[in-house]
């Protein structure tokens, strides 16, 4: 990092500028969540985890459902609550979270699971997905795919630039990925700069690289049951997941990966005879 360089995340300080970079116009994530939702028959109750601008969470309180979004930046929850109302915007770690509701599903969408970088923490997260889920409820989350990496080095090759212009200023994106093999993360290293003469900000993050026998046996400890786990299709596939798309076949050969389970009822407990 250069002297005249600052440290920040621009997208979570601008969200704006964060649905400018990834637009979804059509709400292709919020209505595969909902295909997933109606399929495996989930009750009315949604948690978002990681629900960024509340976009998804949104438009899944349009389809009728009570929604719950949750995030630690209050930056986007301020933004959600202003263009993206209806759902309950609440400021929570997805890590250990404590609400005082229960839901019927848990969704946790574009890789907000794998903020989760240690066992622990994703101990910790599925431990308050089981607290607050209803009998029978599910998770359903969408993420970067570890197995991907395994055999492909394209996301690491060099460098990536995106460019963009937002409200007359012309912004330009530098992206460089790693993989810290003894964390198991996927690092991310951002340089943005503006044409309105501010400094470039640096932007440092990571993503904890899950493996599909991995997440299986996570979850099988956890109390839950998998349901589907696989590449697609799905709302950052290519092609993307569309109404009436192929069921998915199970394959992990893809960069994301799809998961849905079930919170498997809790077996009776045994009580001495008297």
């Amino acid at each position: 990092m250069t002297e005249d360089t600052t440290v920040g995340n621009l997208l979570t300080d601008r969200p704006e500028l964060y649905e400018a970079q990834f637009p979804d116009p059509d709400r292709v994530a919020a209505r595969w969540t909902e295909d997933v939702l109606l399929r495996h028959g989930a009750g009315p109750r949604v948690l978002d985890a990681g629900c960024g601008t509340g976009r998804d969470a949104a438009h899944l309180h349009r389809l009728g459902r009570q929604v719950t979004g949750i995030d630690l930046a209050e930056t986007m929850l301020a933004h959600a609550r202003l263009h993206h109302p209806g759902p309950d915007y609440l400021r929570a770690d997805l890590r250990d979270f404590a609400l005082d509701r229960t839901v019927d599903a848990v969704v946790c969408l574009d890789s907000a699971l794998l903020y989760c970088h240690t066992n622990t923490e994703l101990a910790g997260f599925l431990a308050a997905c089981r607290r607050h889920l209803s009998p029978g409820g599910l998770l359903v989350a969408e993420m970067r795919s570890g197995a991907f990496f395994l055999g492909s080095t394209e996301l690491l090759d060099a460098p990536r630039t995106r460019s963009l212009t937002w409200n007359g200023t012309a912004y330009t994106s530098v992206t460089t990925l790693w993989i810290d093999r003894a964390a198991q993360l996927l690092r991310r290293r951002r340089v943005w700069s503006a044409d309105d003469g501010s400094p470039p900000v640096e932007q440092r993050s990571a993503w904890r690289l899950l493996f599909p026998q991995e997440i299986r046996h996570l979850l099988d400890t956890a109390g839950f049951e998998v349901l589907e786990l696989h590449d697609g299709p799905g709302p950052r596939t290519e092609p993307p997941w569309r109404p009436g798309a192929p069921a998915p076949d199970g394959t992990a050969d893809g960069d994301r990966l799809h998961l849905v389970a079930r919170l498997r009822a809790r077996p009776p407990e045994h009580r001495p005879a008297a």
